[in-house]
């Protein structure tokens, strides 16, 4: 996220870096020159023009960030000039020059789109303040509007790498998602990238200029979660010294992110249907309800329906979360993405490490294509991220990548009691239990490897009763 504001920011100061270009409309010759003069010297680069008419061919030709003129002028006033102006440019700054008697004209210039009116005769400082106020203005907007623009493509869909049919055809759903305010119910394997398309779908909606809040609902214990989510009273539990806002208070108007909505526990699950419903929050000890007004984007690796059939989630929420569903394949299943994939995180890493960018040997590549990724792309960036650092030359061979990725199999998932397409709780259930294996079961290094916080696995060695033998 910082590399992406520093792009942004960098692409802004070198706009700030050009000379901001005025031209001067007034069919007084001597009063053009004076300001051309003038404002010359402050740095700016002007042009002095007699007639709307030659304002025009002027602005169609060259490009301008302010329009100086004056309101009393043959054949083409100051007002209807402005109007033939927006036709041109809606956002050029317009600053009207009026005589004291044509106040209320300028005025009404004004509320047809103009920044400011200045009355002659003015004072030099005075035009000079209102000039500056009004560049500022221009460059603020110009500012926000490239590093929305920015933003959207570094964070869009744009930066979710892959090709294959499966992700083109997530890709248009969700940017079709985007654009409505329905709730949304990503679904995928552990590292599939599910925060990755809430964020671009918030980036591409019309509520991208507001917070974009997240939470991972099994990273808390319930009692936490509940005052992170809907805040707290003072005195309403031990420790509550102050009034706490919760985060759906705090990403009013913009979209909430619930990432493994399914770790949630009853109590947390009746709340959430209360948001979805009733647009409205109670913070914990509290009885005042307050609105909310923000766009649900709730992930999930767990199959949602079958937690409903066996009465571990609740069915009214899940039908009102599983209102447009994205599933997201995992990546043993877009094994065309991987070439791409690697070529992206290698690049990255290699910029961040600032060392001469690294290649694949064919060899490396075979592996990585035929290893099955339990840990999907989380786990690829992850051991291609350790390649980067540990290649001693140029090019990342077999040796430089994780023991476990060059045995090709993390462990063996289908057995003669388990199906040859196991569902995705047994291959999730086996992969947790070999990691926790191959680290003696030291479950901080575990949950490093798993890419999720010790909470979570403790959660889910609990879920799935699995024992270090």
């Amino acid at each position: 996220m910082f590399d992406v504001l520093q792009n942004a920011i960098l692409k802004i100061l070198e706009l700030k870096m050009e000379k901001p270009r005025i031209i001067v409309v007034d069919d007084e010759e001597s009063m053009g020159k004076f300001m051309q003069i003038m404002l010359s010297k402050e740095g700016y680069e002007v042009t002095a023009v007699q007639s709307g008419s030659e304002a025009l061919q002027e602005l169609k030709n060259k490009r301008f960030d302010l329009v100086i003129a004056d309101l009393m002028m043959p054949k083409m006033d100051g007002i209807k000039l402005l109007s033939e102006v927006r036709n041109i440019d809606p956002d050029l700054s317009f600053i009207v020059m009026t005589a004291f008697a044509s106040v209320d004209t300028a005025i009404d210039a004004m509320k047809k789109g103009a920044f400011d009116y200045i009355t002659k005769p003015f004072k030099v400082d005075e035009i000079k303040l209102t000039i500056k106020k009004s560049l500022d203005q221009k460059r603020l907007t110009q500012e926000n509007l490239q590093l929305k623009n920015q933003l959207k493509k570094e964070l869009g869909f744009e930066n979710f790498i892959g090709k294959s049919p499966e992700i083109v055809k997530m890709k248009e759903l969700a940017l079709k998602v985007a654009a409505s305010e329905s709730t949304v119910l990503i679904q995928g394997e552990s590292g599939t990238g599910k925060e990755l398309v809430a964020k671009a779908i918030h980036i591409h909606s019309p509520r991208s200029g507001k917070p974009f809040i997240s939470i991972n609902c099994a990273a808390l214990p319930e009692s936490l979660l509940e005052s992170e989510l809907f805040g707290h009273i003072k005195g309403s539990f031990t420790g509550a010294i102050k009034d706490k806002e919760g985060l759906f208070k705090a990403a009013d108007g913009g979209t909430f992110f619930l990432d493994e909505v399914g770790e949630t526990s009853p109590a947390i699950q009746v709340k959430l249907l209360r948001v979805l419903e009733e647009k409205e929050i109670t913070p914990v000890g509290g009885i005042k309800k307050i609105p909310v007004d923000v766009r649900l984007v709730a992930a999930t690796n767990s199959n949602l329906e079958k937690e409903v059939k066996n009465g571990k989630f609740r069915a009214d929420l899940f039908y009102r979360l599983n209102v447009i569903l994205i599933d997201l394949p995992p990546l043993r299943n877009r094994q065309e993405d991987i070439p791409l994939l690697s070529h992206y995180f290698i690049q990255k890493y290699c910029q961040q490490l600032n060392v001469k960018e690294k290649k694949l040997a064919s060899e490396t590549l075979e592996i990585l294509a035929e290893y099955p990724w339990p840990g999907n792309v989380r786990e690829l960036e992850n051991s291609l991220e350790s390649a980067v650092v540990l290649a001693k030359g140029e090019t990342i061979r077999p040796e430089d990548l994780p023991g476990k990725i060059r045995e090709k199999s993390p462990a063996p998932l289908v057995s003669e009691t388990t199906p040859l397409t196991p569902p995705l709780e047994e291959i999730e259930k086996s992969y947790i239990f070999w990691v926790l294996n191959q680290t003696g079961w030291n479950k901080s290094k575990a949950a490093s490897i798993l890419g999720i916080d010790n909470s979570t696995l403790y959660r889910k060695i609990e879920r799935y009763g699995l024992k270090e033998k």
